[in-house]
């Protein structure tokens, strides 16, 4: 009697469950193109990417036959609605009026699954939103005299789905022609501090120590290390370049960290997987415990370092601050850091910025927060809100882009950012403020500069 039961609730639960995705699909109503081509510019109309970051930037995900979105379209991935804990609503609050996304406007959802859709729709419902309409870009997609917007570089942020492909065994888009094609776990400290919890299935570690080894002054620091102990660490990981290397982490910074120090060393093809493990397990993929050792190799097949350009070094930062109208030295820092009330590290306690640096934003907290440069889930933040965000602050993008925060993790995110925008003239000052400061002779200024942050200005 009892499972009887048991499976009667079941049934009604399920019959429940099909009436609400019943109403939710008659509730919002389905635009066809001449429609959305009617409202793409209108005052009275927003049109949102709700799919995946990925998509929005340019993967063809979903069966879609072209990628990118559509021209003006913001994006609210319905991937932000399943992260974010008890501070969720709040975070969600601030991005929906930062993208003009607002109850009076009518409000075009589209996807490619059916789905994303319908899920931020009942989401937006639930805060008192009336004007939703949904649309399929497949449709969109299919007519090639429709335009599509995508970032030159997109595929540099590899997606869950794609990174899965490769996996299991395929070449999936803009994998066609790769050869040897290495997934690495990068994280700092020993392998059972986060690699042996769960890790990409397949993926080797690597220690961020190979890369920035700590000092043996007092108090410790971590450094870029010198261009043979980097060739060494290449060799001993199998890294050559040739090869395409997927970076992954469980925090996206260190990912970033390691990927753009292999780029410097030479290899070609340096991508990373968008929004981390996190990116993974929201796709319902399992990571894995099994450990796995790379495979070393006695020739890099090239110089190293191959790509000097990804760093400038400090005498070229010195340079480059003398003419400014060429060179910008974008201080990706917290704003107490940038003025001087917080040196951003417990191991670090010199404070202020380098003179001539512009603020250019990072996170809110502390050293390792990147709010302004990413989604909800990890992913990056779309490219106009970047681009606005700098050119608040007076940063030519015209100009040549030296990014640096303490000691490169934060602008490893950044340059990787601009690199997918199609940026070219960008490179890191990795020494970043910890090398600066702790060079004899260099000028260091505190307070409020003369253009304050419209958003972190207390």
């Amino acid at each position: 009697m009892k499972n009887r039961y048991a499976s009667l609730a079941a049934l009604l639960l399920f019959l429940f469950g099909m009436t609400a995705e019943i109403r939710a699909d008659q509730a919002v109503p389905v635009m066809d193109t001449p429609q959305v081509v009617a409202a793409m510019g209108a005052d009275d109309w927003i049109i949102v990417d709700t799919r995946l970051n990925s998509a929005y930037n340019g993967w063809k995900l979903n069966g879609v036959s072209r990628g990118g979105h559509i021209p003006g379209a913001t994006d609210f991935s319905a991937n932000w609605l399943k992260v974010g804990g008890d501070q969720r609503d709040a975070a969600l609050d601030e991005i929906l009026a930062t993208k003009g996304i607002t109850p009076d406007k009518k409000v075009l959802l589209y996807d490619a699954n059916g789905q994303d859709a319908l899920s931020v729709a009942a989401y937006l419902t639930s805060k008192g939103y009336t004007r939703l309409h949904r649309y399929d870009i497949s449709a969109w997609a299919k007519d090639k005299k429709l335009p599509l917007e995508r970032y030159p570089n997109h595929q540099l942020l590899v997606p869950a789905v794609v990174l899965k492909e490769i996996i299991d065994g395929n070449r999936p888009e803009s994998f066609e022609n790769s050869g040897n094609i290495i997934v690495a776990e990068a994280s700092w400290g020993e392998e059972k501090n986060s690699y042996a919890k769960g890790h990409i299935p397949g993926a080797f570690h690597i220690n961020t120590d190979r890369v920035e080894p700590p000092t043996k002054t007092k108090p410790v620091m971590w450094m870029l290390a010198d261009d043979q102990t980097l060739k060494e660490m290449a060799l001993s990981f199998g890294f050559t370049r040739d090869a395409t290397v997927i970076v992954t982490s469980g925090e996206p910074l260190a990912a970033f960290r390691v990927a753009t120090v292999l780029r410097y060393v030479g290899v070609t093809d340096v991508r990373v997987l968008n929004g981390g493990t996190l990116s993974w397990t929201l796709a319902g993929f399992a990571l894995e415990t099994r450990r796995h050792e790379p495979v070393p190799v006695k020739d890099f097949k090239g110089p190293v370092p191959g790509n000097p350009d990804v760093i400038d070094t400090m005498e070229e930062t010195r340079a480059g601050l003398r003419t400014p109208k060429t060179f910008t030295l974008v201080d990706n820092r917290t704003w107490a850091e940038h003025i001087g009330e917080s040196s951003g590290y417990a191991y670090h306690k010199k404070k202020g910025r380098i003179p001539g640096s512009v603020f250019g934003y990072a996170g809110k907290k502390d050293a390792y927060s990147m709010e302004y440069y990413r989604n909800p889930d990890k992913t990056m933040r779309n490219a106009d809100e970047i681009l606005a965000l700098w050119k608040g602050q007076g940063i030519d993008t015209a100009t040549h882009l030296s990014f640096m925060c303490g000691s490169g993790w934060r602008v490893a995110e950044i340059y990787y950012d601009a690199d997918v925008m199609g940026l070219k003239d960008i490179g890191i000052f990795s020494d970043g403020w910890i090398g600066w400061s702790n060079t004899p002779g260099n000028p260091v200024e505190t307070g409020l500069p003369d253009k304050r942050s419209p958003l972190d200005a207390p």
